[in-house]
């Protein structure tokens, strides 16, 4: 991606029709030159010109300067054929690239507009709200902000991908004409070549500067334009694999551990800041770099974890940070390779198990390797999560998988996650909490929703695998609900709840089976109860507690529709709905209690952050609506209008107004919470009877129905999330 990135309006005005004018004219042009250079037609041309001066008897001076003229010039006319190739196959290999790119941008500009974003000339997404005359009877969506931001990522991705489509082909068109007098025969075929040979130059001269100097004196300037380089090479194979291969494996981390903590220590101000781009820019060229299978690269992979145990000191010092925390430090972007990543966890456990003595103690060294920077210790599991946390495949395999050291088998789950006699002791941070639990986390939402954990993509339906790890995470804080008191673990667990709240409400509802987005977690098994315990447990967390709502509210709206969908089935559908509306109506008491717990008791966090949690959260409605969009009795643009109304509900019904004047006791919020919980599901049902052609006045009494249930319902799970 290029320092410049095109705006939108760059991109839609884009003249392509000039540019297909000039490869049509290079094609031809093309034809001519290699004509003069190959022959063609029977005529004369620079190929047959140098045979017959290579055949001729040459005598005097014509031996030489004759001869030499007449080859020369004959090798200038294949040279500027083979140029004109390489411009022809540029430009056309940019045609074809930009149509794709102003295809891409066109269809996000037109999809976004359904739900009434305007996509402005810089790329950025504003609401676009119709007039209320111009809605006429028909319910107007608000967009959220998190659509305005996932419609903004939408664009950017396009924008970056055709930035980087110009910044190669001008760069490989710059390269091809430096020369005023003389012609290369050597150019790329096409973008991809370019690509390719660019990223190779750039490594070059990135790694001979580094052999050269020491990348801590760097100018702020070299280190600005190092991380350019990165910036726009990063996902290329040509650069990252050559950078990695030409400084080795040792040089890659003295490299980084050079530069991130030089001898005066860690840098602050702007310079700062630069190389907190560097360590993510740096992480994903690696990233990428790991996915070569060739003999240097594999080489390098094994030298990296050879490298784990020894040390990287300051010039001229014995001790400092060891191989394994300064690669853990550069995985916290980018998707590194399966093999790699099992390989090189397992071999960091087996050290850290065969330590004599505890991880603070292994990873007492505290020189920055990150940055922001930090005087907390480098522990490097915390770098290593965040590895796992960017790929799903390796992140489950690894949870399941086991290690052996000092003879003695372990489950990776009962030494990382699991509380007992032998699990790891998480090294503490200033704060006083485990240092890499934030990023353990990351780590099991990739694992279980199957992308990586700060990834838009749509997460593919819950594997057996997946499944079974949900299952063993809400066991283990189910019973022990202690360990996520004020956790850093707990808004991850709680986007995994959101994930999974089909399995959640299937495990609450006794024998009435609820359909999962794939394999059921069966989280009924060993008993509902331990399922209730982990709720309250993490519905204390403000960011978990707005996701279990958001996805709550949407499931059990979409359970009720499901019902309509299939109404010919039902004698009654009242006793059906209800049965469809207590498991969510149990979960949100058990959110109501554990947040006046939390709040009140607890006193860990304030309403603010609670009403903050479902406002940002609201992604999860998409996601849990998206598992059973096929079955809503609407479609379409009417399918969106559903979703949207009801995030609107969970912000209308669930957010609290804290200020003085509006304050309540907690008896009363609780009470109200249970009016509006029911009032959510009265709208959910209501909506959906008249959508499906029930008259109003059986609409609202299937309404009233569900509103009781939810009411009785939430009593239950208050009751077990207060117990």
């Amino acid at each position: 991606m290029s320092a410049e990135t095109m705006t939108a309006d760059e991109l839609i005005a884009l003249r392509l029709g000039t540019l297909d004018t000039a490869v049509s004219d290079w094609e031809t042009m093309h034809g001519r030159l290699d004509t003069l250079a190959t022959g063609g037609g029977g005529g004369t041309s620079a190929k047959t010109l140098r045979s017959q001066a290579n055949a001729a008897d040459w005598k005097g001076v014509n031996a030489t300067i004759s001869k030499e003229f007449i080859t020369k010039t004959a090798v200038e006319f294949q040279d500027v054929a083979a140029q004109a190739k390489s411009v022809l196959g540029i430009l056309r290999d940019a045609s074809a690239a930009f149509k794709k790119h102003k295809a891409a941008l066109r269809t996000v500009i037109d999809d976004v507009a359904t739900r009434n974003i305007l996509i402005n000339a810089k790329g950025g997404a504003v609401a676009s709200v119709p007039s209320g005359a111009a809605a006429g009877d028909g319910d107007i969506h608000m967009p959220s902000d998190e659509e305005l931001a996932a419609a903004e990522r939408r664009v950017k991705r396009v924008l970056q991908e055709a930035s980087e489509t110009d910044r190669i082909a001008a760069r490989a068109l710059r390269a091809l004409a430096k020369n005023k007098y003389d012609f290369s025969g050597d150019g790329p075929g096409g973008l991809k070549e370019a690509d390719d040979r660019q990223g190779r130059e750039d490594a070059d001269y990135w790694v001979k500067k580094a052999q050269e100097s020491d990348p801590g004196e760097w100018s702020d300037k070299d280190i600005a334009r190092f991380n350019e380089t990165l910036r726009n090479q990063r996902d290329n194979p040509g650069f990252s694999e050559r950078f990695a291969t030409s400084l080795g494996a040792e040089g890659t981390l003295q490299f980084w551990r050079d530069m991130a903590a030089p001898p005066g220590g860690a840098v602050e101000g702007e310079r700062a800041k630069i190389l907190a781009e560097v360590q993510d820019n740096l992480s994903m060229t690696l990233a990428t770099a790991t996915h070569s299978d060739s003999p240097a690269m594999e080489t390098w992979k094994r030298d990296v974890i050879a490298a784990g145990d020894k040390p990287f000191p300051i010039h001229g010092l014995p001790m400092g940070p060891n191989g394994y925390q300064v690669m853990s430090s550069l995985m916290g972007k980018g998707t590194f390779d399966d093999a790699f990543l099992h390989d090189y966890g397992k071999s960091l456990l087996k050290y850290e198990r065969e330590y004599p003595g505890d991880p603070a103690v292994a990873w007492r060294d505290t020189a920055n390797l990150n940055y922001p920077p930090t005087d907390e210790p480098n522990d490097p599991f915390a770098g290593f999560m965040e590895g796992l946390g960017h790929n799903p495949e390796a992140s489950l395999e690894f949870f399941n998988d086991s290690t052996t050291a000092d003879g003695k088998k372990l489950d990776n789950w009962d030494y990382l996650v699991a509380e007992g006699d032998n699990a790891r002791e998480w090294p503490p941070g200033a704060d006083g909490k485990p240092l890499g639990h934030d990023a353990m986390g990351h780590a099991l939402e990739s694992a279980t929703i199957g992308v990586p954990y700060d990834s838009d993509a749509t997460p593919p339906k819950h594997s057996s695998g997946s499944a079974e790890l949900v299952n063993r995470i809400v066991t283990e804080y189910g019973k022990n609900q202690d360990r996520l008191d004020d956790s850093p673990l707990s808004d991850s667990l709680g986007n995994i709840t959101a994930e999974y709240m089909r399995d959640v409400q299937d495990g609450m509802n006794s024998k009435r089976d609820i359909p999962t987005y794939g394999s059921n977690a069966n989280l009924g098994d060993p008993s509902p109860g331990r399922l209730k315990d982990f709720l309250a447990a993490v519905g204390k967390d403000p960011n978990a507690y707005g996701a279990i709502i958001n996805s709550q509210q949407a499931v059990t709206t979409e359970l009720i529709n499901d019902v309509y969908h299939d109404k010919a089935r039902y004698q009654e559908l009242s006793p059906e709905i209800g049965n469809r509306v207590t498991p969510g109506a149990e979960v949100a008491g058990i959110m109501a209690e554990s947040r006046t717990q939390a709040v009140y008791d607890d006193k860990i966090a304030s309403d603010d952050e609670f009403n903050e949690g479902l406002a940002t959260a609201d992604k999860w409605a998409d996601r849990a609506i998206d598992m059973g969009l096929s079955k809503l009795p609407v479609g379409g643009d009417v399918a969106g209008m559903v979703i949207g109304d009801i995030k609107e509900a969970v912000v209308d019904h669930y957010t609290r107004d804290s200020s003085d004047e509006a304050g309540q006791e907690r008896s009363d919020f609780l009470e109200s919470q249970r009016a509006r919980s029911a009032d959510a599901v009265y709208d959910a049902t209501y909506q959906a009877a008249v959508a499906a052609g029930t008259d109003q006045e059986n609409a609202r009494s299937q309404a009233d129905a569900a509103a009781r249930h939810v009411k009785e319902g939430y009593a239950m799970g208050r009751q077990r999330a207060g117990s």
